[in-house]
């Protein structure tokens, strides 16, 4: 049990030095730094600033932090420089943002209805509701995300990256096994 349990630990160690692994952690790293600053400008327009209400806090917040995200995507996680394609990169890019920010509407507003219904006095309450409706409404897309956008920029898609992984692990056996 424990010698299963520890190959199932050294599969993700050893695709994370591969060039797909490297990525998926890229892309796992800018989503956490863009959902952060999403949540700073959302808890800084609602929580603290009170601005508006959930649903354009949310809005505000999410847009804003679209923007970086694109370029931490584009340059950092997928390796790309120079101009930016329009119709090949920026607009699938953004239409995937909306159906996010779409998400997170419908989530912010749930959370609206769901704050004001049992928390009505309590603004750091509604807040950290309007925070979770937020992460889950980008959580159900982050997946789908990195599956697009491995398409608009080109790169190995998923079953490439397994596969990747898996021929460099049986080389590795191979060749331990050779030596011994």
């Amino acid at each position: 049990m424990l010698s299963t349990f520890a190959a199932l630990l050294k599969r993700p160690i050893r695709m994370h030095h591969t060039p797909a692994g490297k990525r998926l952690v890229r892309y796992i790293s800018q989503s956490a730094i863009t959902t952060v600053f999403s949540f700073a400008v959302l808890g800084l327009v609602y929580g603290v600033l009170r601005l508006w209400t959930e649903v354009p806090s949310t809005v505000f917040a999410n847009v804003v932090a679209t923007v970086p995200s694109y370029y931490l995507n584009r340059n950092w996680v997928w390796g790309k420089s120079g101009k930016s394609h329009l119709k090949k990169e920026v607009l699938p890019f953004w239409v995937t943002s909306v159906i996010g920010i779409l998400l997170s509407i419908l989530a912010a507003a749930e959370a609206r209805h769901i704050g004001l219904t049992y928390f009505p006095h309590n603004h750091g309450a509604r807040t950290a509701l309007v925070e979770g409706a937020n992460l889950f409404a980008f959580g159900v897309l982050w997946i789908g995300k990195f599956l697009v956008f491995n398409r608009l920029f080109h790169v190995p898609s998923p079953t490439d990256l397994v596969s990747e992984a898996v021929a460099e692990e049986t080389s590795g056996a191979v060749a331990g096994d050779d030596a011994a």
